[in-house]
């Protein structure tokens, strides 16, 4: 008879273990969803890449700055910059639809159940950052220091997928949660450090029309939910002025997605009493209704212009402070931010059985895919473009090695039959 080795303690607790069946059927429907978009955002990346280093590369340039949009309201902007201020603005409502599902009804509900993934993704903030300044410390590109600190969550789950499908469910609900809370790190460090200088004014403008707004999706959630044309005509044009208002005030427009998203409700009454309890989930109509134009249209459009840097132009990769700083933040610092800080909380939290170790770093290594959000960072953190082209680079090349390293924690190994 074959004998089977013990299973060695999980650093993770029991609590997160014990996913609730109906949470746990919603987070694996999201990584279905993360897992197509990963493909299609890593082929539009590959597509500029490859646009950008080739004779196309002076057409694809030369789309990429061509400038449209009323100069009157300071939407005079490059199609790269539409894509990065306007498209990702739809991927950040997205983001913001499921944070707030997460913080209202998922596991950031339960403060037993979210310490460890929430406690992980400040780690995985925190050590990427000062293993990049140890690189740049007292030089200008210290200010790229968020550059390294971000995940990207359809990229990650996307490498998932393809090397370890069968990972057990904990580790899927603790890199979602992760990456949930990464993001929203990573929103924070958008608005309060990387604007252009904020103009009170027209921010304090935005509020009115968001106000609107929010008092709309709330008190007619059920409507919006069951008539797809209402929210285009009438949440939309309040939206785009929201954006727009943002965007004029220095904050980072992307920003303005994630305030629209947390104005949505997650359980409003539904007047029409066709939802069980009398109430809606607006949230997770939207995030059903747009999930698909984000990532279907908006993160693909992104990745493919952010992506497109010319390896013989002015970049200084990869021996530049600036690329060996981010290279070493996400291939290194992530996973031991991430798994350090959540073996020592769990252990403080008394942890059960569950996962393997492996299985635990080969998941933090996944937090080290950076792609979309950092290099949206990157864009914002550096004035010049040999710098920003340089992180870009080494933005890519990490989240090629992070998931090299992590497959080699997470692809199974065949095991030695044993003889009867």
């Amino acid at each position: 008879m074959p004998r089977h080795a013990p299973r060695p303690s999980s650093p993770l607790p029991r609590r997160l273990l014990a996913v609730p069946t109906r949470e746990a059927a919603r987070v694996s429907r999201v990584l279905r969803g993360e897992f197509a978009a990963g493909l299609l955002v890593m082929a539009a990346a590959v597509l500029g890449f490859v646009a950008a280093n080739t004779p196309l590369s002076h057409a694809y340039f030369a789309l990429r700055d061509l400038r449209v949009g009323p100069d009157s309201l300071h939407l005079h902007l490059s199609l790269g910059e539409w894509a990065a201020d306007g498209l990702l603005a739809v991927f950040f409502f997205t983001v913001g639809l499921e944070l707030k599902r997460e913080f209202v009804g998922g596991a950031l509900r339960r403060p037993a159940t979210a310490i460890v993934p929430v406690a992980s993704a400040f780690g995985g903030v925190a050590v990427p950052a000062l293993l990049y300044l140890a690189f740049t410390a007292g030089t200008p590109a210290a200010r790229g220091w968020a550059v390294p600190t971000a995940t990207d969550i359809a990229f990650a789950v996307a490498v998932l997928g393809l090397i370890a499908p069968r990972i057990p469910p904990v580790l899927r609900m603790f890199l979602l949660t992760l990456a949930v809370v990464d993001d929203l790190i990573a929103i924070a460090v958008i608005a309060v450090f990387l604007g252009d200088g904020v103009q009170w004014v027209w921010f304090a403008a935005a509020l009115a029309p968001l106000a609107l707004y929010a008092l709309l999706a709330q008190r007619g959630a059920g409507w919006f939910a069951r008539r797809r044309w209402a929210a285009w005509i009438v949440l939309l044009p309040l939206g785009a002025t929201v954006w727009a208002l943002v965007h004029a005030s220095g904050v980072h427009a992307t920003v303005a997605g994630v305030l629209l998203a947390f104005a949505v409700p997650v359980a409003a009454r539904d007047r029409g009493a066709r939802s069980a309890g009398g109430r809606i989930d607006l949230a997770e109509v939207f995030g059903f209704r747009f999930g698909p134009l984000s990532s279907g249209i908006a993160v693909p459009a992104f990745a493919f212009f952010a992506a497109g840097v010319a390896v013989a132009g002015g970049s200084g990769f990869p021996f530049d402070p600036i690329a060996l700083g981010v290279m070493a933040g996400l291939v290194i610092g992530k996973p031991l931010g991430i798994a350090l800080t959540a073996m020592l909380v769990s252990r403080l939290a008394r942890a059960g059985l569950g996962v393997r170790i492996r299985e635990l770093v080969g998941i933090s290594c996944l937090g080290g895919v950076g792609f979309t959000v950092a290099l949206l960072v990157a864009e914002l953190s550096f004035e010049d473009a040999g710098d920003a082209d340089t992180a870009r680079l080494a933005v890519m090349a990490a989240s090629v090695l992070a998931s090299l390293v992590a497959a080699a924690f997470l692809l199974r190994r065949p095991t030695a039959q044993a003889s009867p």
